[in-house]
């Protein structure tokens, strides 16, 4: 078990670039090989990772979407009504009596004891 895990260890140092001074050339390509692999596996991985995660982003913002021109509409909708009713209240309140458009104001300049009331 001692030797197993002092063998993993080795591996692992030599991975890392520690104590390659004592390594053959052909350990060396190994080595070589070894990495190149596990850096095709890993950018693989990467790739893969950033796909789905782009997918995912399109359908939230294809909900987004939708979701932003629903509620467009709603307040399209509300719009029409609030100035569908403010339109029909103002016909209404000018209909009900004629001060609406018989307004007289006078402007008066000076002391109060000089102006003239027409």
């Amino acid at each position: 078990m001692s030797r197993k895990i002092e063998l993993l260890e080795n591996s692992r140092r030599k991975l890392l670039g520690h104590n390659l001074g004592t390594c053959s050339m052909e350990e060396l390509q190994d080595i070589d090989k070894q990495l190149q692999r596990s850096l095709k596996n890993i950018k693989s991985r990467k790739a893969q990772l950033f796909e789905e995660e782009t997918e995912k982003l399109q359908t939230k913002e294809k909900f987004l979407l939708e979701e932003n021109q629903r509620l467009r509409e709603k307040i399209g909708l509300k719009q029409r009504h609030v100035q569908e009713n403010v339109g029909q209240q103002e016909i209404g309140s000018c209909s009900r009596s004629t001060e609406c458009s018989e307004v007289v104001t006078e402007l008066f300049i000076g002391p109060p004891t000089t102006r003239k009331i027409s």
